[in-house]
């Protein structure tokens, strides 16, 4: 005997089909890993503005430039795949330095 669920519980269009799965899972993995390069993009900028020119040699503010861009390049491009495609606010809310999107997808020996 099978058993339905009551119809006050039924949504149109969104059927318990194999495909509304694997894109409810599809939608929140790249949530997720939105959620992670957002994370990067902090953690660079944040060591980027730690730097101490007292105490830190200009190498590493350069190796911290280039991470913090590398970082916000990831952040752009995890965007896009969700369909986001205006990153002012991105710059805005995180911050991000001129010095650091001059390099944002600049490919380095």
């Amino acid at each position: 005997m099978s058993v339905r669920p009551p119809q006050s519980f039924y949504q149109p269009g969104f059927a318990n089909t194999g495909f509304n799965v694997l894109e409810y899972e599809l939608m929140s993995e790249r949530a997720a890993a939105l959620s992670r390069q957002g994370l990067k993009v902090e953690e660079a900028l944040a060591a980027l503005h730690a730097w101490n020119p007292d105490r830190d040699s200009e190498v590493l503010r350069e190796r911290f430039r280039n991470d913090a861009a590398d970082a916000v390049w990831g952040l752009f491009i995890q965007r896009e795949i969700c369909g986001l495609r205006n990153n002012r606010d991105i710059i805005n809310r995180y911050a991000i330095p001129s010095e650091v999107l001059s390099r944002v997808g600049a490919v380095r020996k």
